[in-house]
């Protein structure tokens, strides 16, 4: 564990100085004249800038859909797409674990620009369980008034990229603040059908404390302790996971898409919760899947879990 914590902490000062040392000079990397070429490490964060980019960039995504980032490891080809790239998105906070070592190789001469950037990380309520090896919590997108400020983060690195886009990247953005506020709402709507006694969150692993801390719910528990799905489930933890839930009648267990539920239903069998799998949090679903876009995302594991617990 202790390994662990001074793994993570370098980590994060590793990325801090990473990101010093790629700040964005003086001068525009690229001219109006010349392709402009920018991508985004998760798919997620590709769609919230291809709404702040629109017609005038086309942006790629560095990660495959479905792709657990705590887990991914980047290839020799990902790191020529970086050298060859103009602009490099990250979401930052220590989220991407692999990104020092993807930097370090990569060389080249692009932006980065980091997402989650002006952002700090929600505190841990009384009494809720989180992680003890790192205090940290880089999910800021799933409460969607932090990604207007992804939006707007996104926004500036372009428009040091491509100073003559500036204006339609203002203009996009803008606009897609507005949606992110309508989205705002409509989460607000939904969630008024469950009853508050019932608001009551488990996961596989910690991933939804700003949704949670944004909409009213109560954190239980988590399966594995920790921001990182590759960490372990201690014995003790899965025990007293299941007296909490038992504790606090909760309703349901919520498992990512393309996370192995066996976990999950070994807790509901012993509690009686019943097991949601599919949400959507690290990864959009392919074209044709109910969560394609970053809204769709959240309308999507919103409509999940009030059908849980209503």
């Amino acid at each position: 564990m202790f390994r662990l914590t001074m793994r993570w902490g370098a980590v994060v000062l590793v990325i801090g100085f990473l990101v010093s040392a790629c700040a964005p000079s003086e001068e525009p990397i690229k001219n109006a004249a010349s392709p402009i070429r920018v991508i985004a490490i998760e798919s997620f964060l590709a769609d919230i800038a291809q709404n702040v980019a629109g017609e005038r960039i086309q942006i790629e995504t560095l990660m495959p859909i479905g792709m657990d980032p705590h887990s991914f490891e980047p290839t020799p080809q990902d790191v020529r797409k970086i050298a060859s790239s103009d602009g490099l998105i990250v979401n930052g906070a220590g989220f991407e674990l692999f990104l020092n070592r993807l930097l370090e190789n990569a060389g080249g001469n692009y932006q980065l620009i980091e997402a989650s950037k002006g952002l700090t990380s929600r505190a841990v309520k009384s009494n809720e369980p989180h992680d003890e090896e790192n205090s940290n919590d880089p999910h800021f997108w799933m409460d969607p008034t932090n990604a207007m400020q992804y939006a707007k983060n996104i926004r500036d690195g372009l428009t040091r990229i491509d100073p003559a886009g500036a204006a339609i990247y203002k203009a996009n953005a803008d606009a897609y603040i507005v949606k992110l506020n309508a989205l705002d709402q409509r989460i607000r709507q939904q969630v008024i059908a469950i009853p508050k006694a019932d608001r009551k969150l488990v996961t596989d692993h910690d991933t939804l404390g700003y949704f949670a801390d944004r909409y009213g719910f109560e954190t239980v528990g988590m399966i594995v302790p920790s921001f990182s799905s590759v960490d372990s489930t201690p014995a003790k933890g899965l025990a007293e996971l299941i007296d909490a839930i038992k504790a606090t009648k909760t309703k349901a267990v919520f498992v990512e898409a393309n996370a192995n539920p066996q976990l999950a239903d070994q807790i509901a069998q012993e509690t009686g919760a019943r097991v949601f799998t599919g949400l959507y949090t690290h990864s959009l679903s392919e074209p044709n899947g109910p969560a394609p876009t970053y809204i769709q995302m959240l309308e999507y594991d919103t409509q999940k879990i009030v059908e849980a617990l209503k």
